[in-house]
């Protein structure tokens, strides 16, 4: 807990020092809620850029130190408003940090998020391990972005936390960072109910599905598509007092640019496409819906955009080569296994935030709930998306319904040309504008008693029963996410290629198969063999039935008659049957497919 907890404090605190002082050296001196998804781009970047160093992420955990010491002392009388935004982000982030928190408190432990969801983290926890002892894996090899792995090297070796610790801290802390990054969003809303919009969209009911997979990549990537629709929102031409605050500065785009690279560091070349899209639909509509002439728009345009592009040209540079290698990622292959954890293709409604299952994988119907109850939600957040849209328009807010339409496109496009793998992480990211859409004119309703009228009374009433219901959809996903083993070795992973297609049996602690969901995290661990598991219990006697290795936990001795030691694994033994043995045997092959799937 300890160490959970101390990454998310320290990856928080980092970021919103280090993005508040990019912004005030861009020419901003009022506090700007961008600068959690700043600061997070920034560390992310830096870390990714060290972390091959001598010393193998110690020169990571310096610099991010030095730096956050730098931009504390810089800020130090620069930045205005920092008392109000510590009151508005304090309970939004207590919050927030609540409700990741969830799954921790239903599990009744810390360990890796996700596991029996689904099993990527065990390649995640891998590279990171790698990264750490100054090896290559199998993702660096492949062009994967490791700039997320990077910070958790550099956790491990600033603060000695583990890297399961690290991992779960910085997908807590993505959590909260993109609940402050949304008040950003509800500036005119009043400071109670900005709290709860607050929360509502930063993890709305996928991202906090995605959450519960442990996927902290999808998570960072709906954070950094969610605070660059607000940095162009406070670029608009309709929001003159946020463009005030810039002063003129023709460097108030670069903020933007910070957010791109960071997009790019923790999810390579995809991770821009939903920013350049929603750039370009945002242009489109700032120049056709000018009050004045079109063409004064975009030349006051011009020069802020070339710097902004002309900072994420330098920042992206390096990792070009990377994103080349990166496309031949078997993710991006339609010929592919193609579903990954999924049972089949989602429905993009789930991006609305009423869908009252813990697990989004479901369809309707399959759940406690029945079927109505989830076409009930949609219909309700529909309509309020309509009056949301709406509501925009007339504001001329034209950056989120700009995010919202880049990323139903890009969801069209991973739908007709993509797998039900790609479709899914699409509809998570349409989920932070719909969210905002939705929650900015619901949250400014007038307070007190309704107006006798229809409108009057329905208005509120579908205001309470979207915000309650899609804040017990977001919990139920917090709360259904599995909590795997509290500790992690590449020695299971190591064994493999002596494994091989041989029948083992695998005895583990009853405690981490009954309630750390041990079975499909040694299963994962050992796929492409045959695999029996079991608590260690049922050891004694003759070794099973064709089985040729068993492990057993480290000192509890030989489980069977017959064998003898081999060698050491982490925190077990692994033990070879004397004997010859023919045939597969009884354990069942856990093949890299359906163990992907969470089937084996």
């Amino acid at each position: 807990m300890l160490g959970t907890y101390a990454s998310v404090l320290a990856v928080c605190a980092s970021s919103l020092l280090v993005g508040q002082a990019a912004i005030a050296l861009c020419g901003r001196r009022e506090w700007s809620w961008l600068s959690p998804a700043v600061g997070l781009a920034l560390i992310c970047a830096l870390c990714w850029a060290t972390v091959r160093m001598p010393g193998n992420g110690v020169v990571s955990a310096i610099a991010v130190l030095a730096v956050t010491v730098a931009a504390a002392v810089y800020l130090r009388g620069r930045v205005e408003e920092g008392r109000d935004a510590l009151a508005a982000g304090a309970p939004v982030a207590l919050i927030a940090l609540a409700a990741a928190s969830l799954p921790f408190v239903a599990e009744g432990h810390f360990g890796i998020l996700g596991t029996s969801f689904n099993p990527d983290m065990s390649q995640h926890l891998l590279a990171a391990d790698r990264l750490a002892q100054g090896q290559a894996s199998p993702l660096l090899n492949q062009g994967y972005p490791l700039g997320p792995h990077s910070i958790v090297v550099a956790l491990n070796k600033g603060l000695g936390i583990g890297v399961v610790q690290g991992f779960t801290g910085l997908t807590v802390a993505v959590a909260v960072l993109a609940s402050l990054t949304a008040l950003g969003a509800l500036r005119a809303i009043s400071p109670g109910r900005r709290i709860a919009g607050a929360v509502l969209v930063g993890v709305p009911y996928m991202v906090a599905s995605y959450f519960a997979q442990g996927a902290f990549k999808e998570t960072m990537e709906a954070l950094f598509v969610l605070a660059f629709a607000i940095g162009l929102l406070g670029l608009s031409s309709a929001a003159p007092q946020e463009r005030a605050a810039w002063s003129g500065s023709p460097l108030r785009a670069v903020p933007l640019a910070l957010i791109a690279v960071g997009a790019v560091y923790a999810y390579s070349f995809p991770g821009l496409s939903w920013l350049a899209l929603t750039a370009a639909i945002w242009a489109a509509l700032e120049v056709l819906r000018a009050a004045g002439e079109p063409g004064d728009v975009a030349r006051r345009a011009v020069r802020p955009a070339a710097l902004a592009l002309l900072v994420l040209a330098v920042l992206t540079a390096p990792e070009i080569g990377r994103m080349l290698d990166f496309r031949r990622f078997e993710t991006f292959d339609p010929n592919g296994p193609g579903l990954g954890n999924l049972f089949g293709q989602i429905s993009p409604f789930e991006a609305l935030g009423i869908w009252p299952s813990g697990d989004f994988r479901l369809t309707p119907g399959d759940g406690a709930v029945p079927a109505v109850g989830y076409y009930a939600g949609v219909a309700l957040a529909l309509v309020l998306l309509a009056v949301g849209l709406s509501w925009a328009w007339k504001r001329r807010d034209n950056a989120i319904p700009a995010a919202l339409a880049a990323a139903v496109a890009l969801y069209a496009a991973a739908r007709i040309g993509g797998t039900p793998y790609t479709t899914a992480k699409a509809v998570a990211m349409i989920s932070p504008a719909a969210m905002v859409l939705i929650v900015r004119p619901l949250l400014a309703l007038p307070p007190g008693r309704p107006e006798p009228s229809v409108q009057g009374i329905l208005a509120p009433l579908a205001a309470a029963a979207f915000l309650v219901s899609a804040a017990v959809c977001s919990a139920l996903a917090f709360a259904n996410a599995p909590v795997g083993p509290t500790s992690y070795s590449p020695a299971l992973t190591q064994l493999r290629p002596l494994l091989a297609s041989s029948s083992t049996v695998v005895l583990a602690p009853a405690d981490l198969l009954a309630n750390q969901h041990g079975s499909p995290y040694l299963a994962w661990e050992l796929r492409g063999g045959r695999v029996c598991i079991g608590p260690v219990g049922e050891s004694g006697g003759a070794v099973p039935h064709g089985a040729r290795y068993v492990l057993a936990p480290a000192g509890s001795g030989a489980p069977y008659q017959g064998l003898r030691q081999v060698k050491p694994a982490g925190s077990f033994l692994l033990w070879k049957r004397r004997m010859p043995v023919s045939g597969p045997g009884d354990c069942p092959l856990i093949a890299v497919r359906s163990a992907r799937q969470g089937r084996g």
